[in-house]
């Protein structure tokens, strides 16, 4: 969507899609995410339509598309509504061949609503709505698979044999699970059993794959939940290589930040990390995103982040009523440090308060957190002195002596250099 323009306004659009090609003869409906998201009385973040028109018949109705999946039969159309134009992904109604990939059909066959609604993944990821019928006054869902009674009951139920579901793509274990997390809907028992039996066949997912449906499941409040589900169902142990029997307690009291946004990624995967017992020392935090970033895909930002929070958490822990106040004050300004401070209000609340007093008495302190240095390399250098590798331990000492006050001045910084130089060189 272009900025101003609403989630009302991408409805307008794909009606105006669908419209468009009932017009031309052709079946056209809502189908999938959106028109569940419509029934729980969500607001979609996108919407599909699926008909009966082919690609090409769906090119020839619009000015703007974009084939994007030819073997699938997708088309992107892009149409305008309110003050911006949106992307309608439209895809004609088909069936599925063999996964031989574990991950998409082989070939796919044009067909009619039912037969595609039959080869979706959860029952209610599988309705179709006519927004023009809706527009008239009645709400005109189409239901093949039973979505419709698994909605109103709170179920996360396969369509059709739940064996076959995830043997065609082992990824919608997980996606199972998300649905269920997000919605505080139980997972039907057939689908859950049949989740447990094939959960060993996750570890043959593609990493990106993995890591990009956690990111969705960490990014929502229900994230404590799709953990726990992840757990109990035994896809922990197989994205991971280690199964925990530990509730995530830790990533389900994160507060949120307050501003709209989810907690960090780094944040939630630190909180989780903890839960699971998997983060005792210090020494094993560098292993344990080594291997995570390897198993989730994470970004080199994510894996710094992820790093440094759990490094900055470590030290609130074990060693921040011992540091010196320059220490304080260094760990204090980290980018990552409420994140970590988050973690121990999640873990230890009344700690977190007496930590974050200490903080804002440190802040009241002449110069606050984080002063500019008083002193540069180039200062150094137009003093006289020879840069070299010790400029990096005599900058940080000159730092140190600013945060705790007792240089407050650039010639007090200046006179302090100029000692500490001469009794590097006397040494």
């Amino acid at each position: 969507m272009t900025p101003g323009s609403t989630r009302s306004d991408a409805r307008a659009a794909a009606t105006t899609v669908a419209r468009r090609l009932r017009e031309a003869g052709f079946t056209a409906y809502f189908a999938g995410g959106c028109v569940r998201d419509e029934l729980l009385g969500l607001t979609p973040t996108d919407y599909d339509v699926a008909t009966d028109a082919t690609p090409d018949e769906v090119r020839g109705r619009f000015q703007r598309t974009a084939h994007v999946g030819a073997h699938f039969g997708v088309v992107l159309v892009k149409e305008r509504a309110g003050e911006g134009d949106h992307t309608i992904e439209v895809a004609t109604f088909r069936s599925d061949g063999s996964y031989s990939d574990s991950r998409r059909p082989d070939q796919v066959t044009f067909s009619s609503p039912e037969e595609d609604a039959r080869r979706r993944d959860f029952s209610i990821n599988a309705l179709f709505l006519d927004p023009l019928a809706d527009e008239g006054g009645a709400s005109a869902v189409i239901d093949h698979v039973g979505g419709l009674a698994d909605l109103e009951r709170g179920l996360v139920r396969a369509v059709g044999d739940a064996d076959a579901r995830l043997r065609e793509d082992h990824l919608r274990a997980l996606r199972g699970v998300r649905f269920a997390a997000r919605f505080g809907f139980d997972l039907e028992e057939a689908t859950s059993e049949a989740i447990t039996r094939h959960a060993v066949e996750l570890r043959g997912v593609s990493r990106e794959r993995i890591g990009d449906e956690l990111r969705r499941m960490m990014a929502h409040t229900s994230r404590h939940d799709a953990a726990w589900k992840l757990q109990l169902l035994g896809l922990d142990e197989a994205m991971f290589d280690r199964h925990s029997a530990s509730a995530p307690r830790t990533l389900g009291r994160l507060s949120e930040p307050g501003d709209g946004r989810p907690p960090a990624l780094a944040t939630c995967l630190s909180a989780w990390a903890l839960d699971r017992g998997a983060v005792i020392e210090a020494t094993q935090i560098a292993g344990l995103v080594r291997h995570w970033r390897e198993r989730l895909c994470l970004s080199n930002e994510e894996r710094d982040a992820f790093k440094r929070t759990l490094e900055v958490h470590a030290s609130l822990e074990r060693a921040w009523w011992t540091l010196g106040v320059a220490a304080q004050k260094r760990l204090a300004s980290e980018s990552v440090f409420t994140e970590a401070l988050r973690l121990v209000q999640a873990q230890r609340p009344e700690e977190m308060v007496r930590i974050r007093a200490r903080v804002s008495e440190l802040a009241a302190e002449a110069g606050g957190l984080a002063p500019e240095p008083l002193l540069s390399g180039d200062d150094l250098i137009a003093l006289g002195l020879t840069p070299g590798p010790r400029f990096r331990g005599l900058l940080d000492v000159l730092y140190d002596a600013q945060l705790e006050g007792r240089v407050g001045t650039r010639e007090d910084a200046e006179r302090l250099a100029r000692e500490l130089s001469r009794r590097s060189d006397d040494g």
